[in-house]
C-alpha cells in the first residue's frame, strides 16, 4: 500500500480540534440562549480561541498540514465570527448595528469571491490587520460576557471586553479597505481566464 501524501492525511491533531470547534458551536448556541449558562459558553470561547492558535503551532512543529486542514480551519472560525454575534445580539449583549457591520463586511467579501475565481485565484492572502482584528473580536467576546455578573471584577472584565470588540471592528473595517485594494490591482493585473484554463489556484483565506 502506497503511505498518504502529508498533504491528504485527515486525521491529524488540527483537523481533529477542528472538528471539536465545530461541533461546539450549535451547544455555545444552546448554552446561550437555551440555559443562559454564560461561564460554560464562556469556557467554549476560550477553548476555541485558544485551540485555533494550537492547532497552527501543532501542524507546523509535527508538519501535520493538510489540505483538509487548510479549508476546515478558517472555515470554522467564519462560522464562530457568525454564529457568536448573532447569539450575543438575539441575547441583547451586542447592538444589532454591530452585528450586522460585521456580517455585512464578510457578505461582501464573499460576492467578491467569483471575481478571484475568474482569475483563477481562491482567495487573497490573510493581511496582519485581519488576523489581530479576528483576535480582537473573539478575544472581546469572552470578555464581554464575564462582564455580566454583578461584581466590580466583572464590570472592569466587561469593560476591557468592549474595548477589544471597539478595536477589532475597527480594525476588520481596515481589512477590508485592504482587501478592496487588493481586489482592484488583481482585477487590473490578472486577465480572466477562459473555460479552458486550469482550476483557480489555492489560497489563504481572508
Amino acid at each position: 500500500m502506497e503511505p498518504v501524501l502529508a498533504q491528504n492525511r485527515v486525521l491529524t491533531v488540527p483537523n481533529v480540534l477542528s472538528v471539536i470547534r465545530l461541533a461546539l458551536i450549535p451547544v455555545f448556541v444552546y448554552l446561550m440562549l437555551g440555559t443562559h449558562a454564560y461561564g460554560w459558553a464562556v469556557a467554549i470561547l476560550m477553548f476555541s480561541g485558544v485551540s485555533d492558535w494550537a492547532d497552527g503551532k501543532i501542524a507546523r512543529l509535527l508538519d501535520q498540514s493538510s489540505r483538509l486542514g487548510m479549508l476546515l480551519d478558517p472555515a470554522v472560525d467564519r462560522l464562530y465570527m457568525v454564529t457568536v454575534p448573532i447569539v450575543f445580539a438575539i441575547s441583547g449583549i451586542a447592538p444589532w448595528w454591530f452585528v450586522l457591520t460585521l456580517l455585512a463586511r464578510d457578505a461582501i467579501l464573499a460576492g467578491t469571491l467569483p471575481l478571484l475565481w475568474s482569475r483563477g485565484l481562491s482567495a487573497l492572502p490573510v493581511s496582519y490587520v485581519g488576523k489581530a482584528a479576528t483576535f480582537a473580536l473573539m478575544s472581546g467576546f469572552p470578555l464581554v460576557l464575564l462582564g455580566r455578573w454583578d461584581a466590580l471584577w466583572s464590570r472592569v472584565v466587561g469593560a476591557c471586553g468592549w474595548a477589544f470588540l471597539g478595536w477589532g471592528l475597527y480594525m476588520y473595517l481596515w481589512a477590508f479597505v485592504l482587501y478592496l485594494v487588493q481586489m482592484v490591482l488583481v482585477m487590473r493585473q490578472l486577465p480572466k481566464l477562459n473555460r479552458q484554463s486550469s482550476a483557480p489556484k489555492a489560497g489563504d483565506h481572508g
